[in-house]
């Protein structure tokens, strides 16, 4: 009797140990160096300054207490130059931004057009959207504007971006394509209740 006790608990284990070495051990992801991931952000930062003209297009969904929206971007860079449109197919109402860095004008909106030396500025005061345009243009590439705090992901990439009193995560990225490296395909940005969602569908570099 015990002898077919002993044998019933021994079967039983094997079966349990059989089940165990079915399961595949899963291994924690090694993270990069961060000389590496700085380096590889560098890198990435090099040959974007190579292409000074740029257009991206994508879908952007704005949020400031309880106030929101949602459209299509659409942003040409010309060097300092720069054009950022925005069109609202729910409400049919759209605007565009254009200037340069110590000037900028807002077009499309009721009473004509509008000009400012600073385009954030304008736009907040003339829509209430607090969207930093200058910073902008560096973080829509994956870039640290001057004096932001960078964090990199295990992975290496960048993965939050802390400056102006907004952080910016980086939540989904583009394989390296043509002239272009790695590119952000996903990112948000928030600050005091300010929320900018933005979803990349391309980029072109202009001829």
């Amino acid at each position: 009797m015990n002898y077919a006790r002993h044998a019933a608990g021994f079967a039983l284990a094997l079966v349990l140990l059989a089940g165990c070495a079915a399961v595949p051990v899963r291994e924690a992801p090694v993270a990069v160096d961060p000389e590496q991931a700085q380096a590889r952000q560098q890198a990435r930062q090099t040959q974007l300054e190579a292409i000074p003209d740029w257009s991206m297009q994508g879908r952007i969904a704005l949020s400031v207490g309880d106030r929101g929206g949602s459209g299509r971007l659409d942003w040409e860079q010309r060097g300092p130059a720069f054009r950022v449109s925005l069109a609202a197919p729910v409400t049919r109402q759209s605007w565009s931004l254009a200037g340069e860095p110590d000037a900028a004008t807002l077009d499309g909106l009721e009473g004509g057009p509008r000009s400012g030396p600073d385009a954030g500025v304008l736009l907040q005061e003339a829509t209430g959207w607090p969207i930093p345009v200058a910073a902008m243009a560096w973080w829509v590439r994956g870039l640290a504007s001057p004096g932001a705090r960078i964090e990199f992901g295990p992975d290496g990439r960048l993965r939050r971006l802390v400056a102006e009193g907004w952080t910016v995560d980086y939540q989904e990225w583009r394989p390296a394509a043509g002239s272009w490296p790695e590119m952000p395909r996903r990112l948000q940005a928030v600050r005091e209740g300010a929320r900018v969602r933005l979803v990349v569908d391309g980029w072109d570099a202009a001829p």
